[in-house]
């Protein structure tokens, strides 16, 4: 399976909390929910693209609890979110969690980079991450992901946890598709293109003027 990556961001690069008030208020952090006004037609229409090309989810503890907490009990066969999430494998990174009543979740407790390294052998199409901005600071400090599923949100917050650290990974990275919802919303699509590429303006203007 190709492992790729789902994030919310605000144009200055915060996760935190996209989904609620209370998502996750550490760090005194009092702008939950920023995203929840653009989520649209054309947001929801893109989102179960994504949920189409998935065969696993891997997930940050924290995430996997909210999740837990609300698509078990979402039972219309014909949401494909729904559908998928409570149907296909859940793996979960952690070292706090000690049960999981979520069916056909399995529990990740030994070294991340080794078991993500294993289950992306695994035959299928797409292990995804969904949020989970920790685990996912993990598999971009070691390049681990295939595809970035970046959600560009038109907010400025100033503060929260910002997604790209210092600690990641130098990534090339390959557009593929990019569109902008009704809302405002930048959706691009990145392929892991391997480290990047390096180049010196200075050089290239004094060789065009031989």
């Amino acid at each position: 399976m190709e492992l790729s990556l789902t994030q919310f961001v605000t144009v200055d690069g915060v996760y935190q909390a996209p989904g609620g008030p209370q998502e996750d208020t550490s760090g005194g952090f009092t702008h939950g929910g920023w995203s929840v006004p653009f989520g649209d037609a054309d947001f929801g229409a893109f989102v179960d693209e994504v949920f189409e090309r998935v065969d696993a989810f891997l997930l940050g503890r924290r995430t996997y609890e909210i999740f837990a907490g609300y698509w078990p009990k979402v039972t219309d066969p014909d949401n494909p979110v729904a559908a998928k999430l409570n149907a296909l494998p859940k793996y979960v990174a952690t070292s706090t969690l000690e049960r999981a009543e979520w069916a056909g979740t399995q529990l990740l407790r030994g070294d991340l980079v080794a078991e993500v390294t294993a289950l992306k052998q695994h035959p299928g199409r797409e292990l995804q991450v969904h949020g989970s901005g920790n685990l996912a600071h993990t598999l971009l400090a070691n390049g681990l992901f295939d595809t970035l599923y970046l959600l560009t949100f038109p907010v400025l917050l100033g503060t929260g946890k910002r997604l790209f650290t210092s600690d990641i990974q130098p990534t090339g990275l390959r557009l593929t598709d990019s569109r902008v919802t009704g809302s405002g919303v930048v959706i691009s699509t990145y392929r892991n293109a391997g480290a990047p590429r390096y180049g010196d303006y200075t050089d290239e203007a004094t060789a065009a003027a031989q």
